[in-house]
């Protein structure tokens, strides 16, 4: 089995970082600072020194640290398109492919290896989300940034769920509402529980893993609002 690919357009950067070695480390480094950096630590700089290159190689491929970030959480956001479509396209049931679908998001089902990014480590991509994903639009920006078609990867991902949501419940008034709500909170409660605890009921040494009390706290909210919305 392969590795899939995810092809992003070029309105996400100045060069394509996949067509050239450069351009791939770039991403891939970038990646792994700031995981352990973090956004506001991280610079072109630090990421220049990191792979014995330029400011200015780096600034060939992104105009800054923000539309990095951008690339990576739509580059996510788009892989998590495709499991999706892969991992439920053959379940006729919509309650079961909205489980399957929630386990997937939360990253608490065990993806075949075909699944694998080949050039980005996906729990060091999963951690980036967790911590600095809602950066790509909580900034003054933000109607620029949607104006360009910047948020396309997070909107079709929603989609794709809310489809499951109308498929399962279609009289439900608020199935956009109810997907962008569990889509957040699928990595906002995990954030919670490694940095501000009293915040959720999550933990990271809990009872069973982390990503497991996630995927439980996001069926109970979804069948609680759904089973309401029926009074």
């Amino acid at each position: 089995m392969s590795s899939i690919t995810i092809v992003l357009a070029d309105k996400y950067f100045k060069k394509d970082p996949q067509s050239s070695d450069l351009g791939r480390k770039i991403v891939s480094e970038g990646l792994a600072m700031l995981d352990e950096l973090g956004f506001e630590e991280f610079t072109f700089k630090k990421l220049a020194d990191r792979i014995d290159s330029t400011e200015a190689s780096v600034y060939r491929y992104f105009k800054n640290k923000h539309k990095l970030l951008v690339y990576l959480t739509t580059y996510y956001w788009s892989w998590l398109a495709y499991v999706i479509e892969f991992e439920t396209h053959h379940i006729e049931e919509a309650s079961a492919k909205l489980d399957r679908v929630i386990d997937i998001i939360c990253h608490a089902y065990d993806l075949p290896k075909i699944l694998d990014l080949p050039s980005l480590n996906i729990s060091k991509l999963r951690r980036v989300i967790d911590n600095e994903s809602d950066k790509t639009y909580l900034n003054r920006q933000v109607d620029e940034i949607n104006r360009k078609g910047l948020f396309t990867g997070y909107k079709e991902l929603c989609g794709k769920i809310t489809s499951v949501i109308q498929e399962l419940k279609p009289e439900y008034q608020y199935p956009k509402a109810l997907v962008s709500t569990i889509l957040e909170a699928s990595h906002q409660q995990t954030f919670f529980a490694h940095h501000l605890p009293s915040l959720t009921e999550l933990e990271v040494n809990g009872h069973c893993v982390l990503e497991k009390q996630s995927a439980d706290f996001i069926k109970h909210t979804i069948s609680s609002v759904l089973k309401n919305s029926e009074t």
